[in-house]
């Protein structure tokens, strides 16, 4: 191996003139410390947005959760007064069914009672009509008796006269 190196020629020396070694521990420590801080701090940041976004959700919650318990209130209000107004109107329609059926009953016995009073109606106009007649017929034989009771008076007048004209014509005579 000698009698090698020494036809290859000489002799090769490198020297190196190298920076004092960069400690690699040392800066994987501080990069490790770099991103155990960026990564805290990102912790740290989600948990607050985590937080706040929680706080936020509940109140919204607050306010859905309370306003559905006013929803159901009002829900539970309008069908007890809709139950009271089908009530109401079952009563009215009750109420109305009952006053047909007397206005019914009313106008059939006033329709009776009308029939009976138009049949008396009836009846005493025909009495006043046979009256009417009878009275006219008894007056008219009134005249004729009235007119015969006149002529008979005036032929008693006259016989009377002629009778006392008589006797007048023997008491003379």
């Amino acid at each position: 191996m000698n009698a090698l190196r020494g036809q290859v020629g000489g002799e090769i020396s490198v020297e190196m003139d190298a920076a004092p070694g960069i400690d690699l521990t040392k800066i994987l420590a501080e990069m490790r410390e770099q991103y155990e801080s960026l990564a805290e701090k990102n912790r740290r940041d989600a948990e607050q947005w985590f937080f706040s976004k929680t706080e936020e959700l509940n109140r919204e919650v607050a306010i859905n959760t309370e306003q559905l318990q006013s929803g159901k209130s009002e829900i539970t209000e309008l069908r007890r007064t809709i139950q009271s107004l089908e009530i109401d109107l079952q009563s009215q329609l009750s109420t109305k069914a009952a006053l047909e059926g007397t206005l019914a009953d009313t106008e059939a016995r006033y329709g009776t009672q009308l029939a009976q009073l138009q049949g008396l109606i009836t009846s005493v106009e025909e009495q006043l009509a046979e009256l009417r007649c009878d009275m006219e017929r008894q007056n008219h034989e009134y005249r004729v008796l009235l007119d015969v009771k006149c002529r008979l008076e005036q032929e008693i007048a006259t016989y009377r006269r002629l009778l006392e004209g008589e006797d007048a014509q023997y008491v003379e005579g």
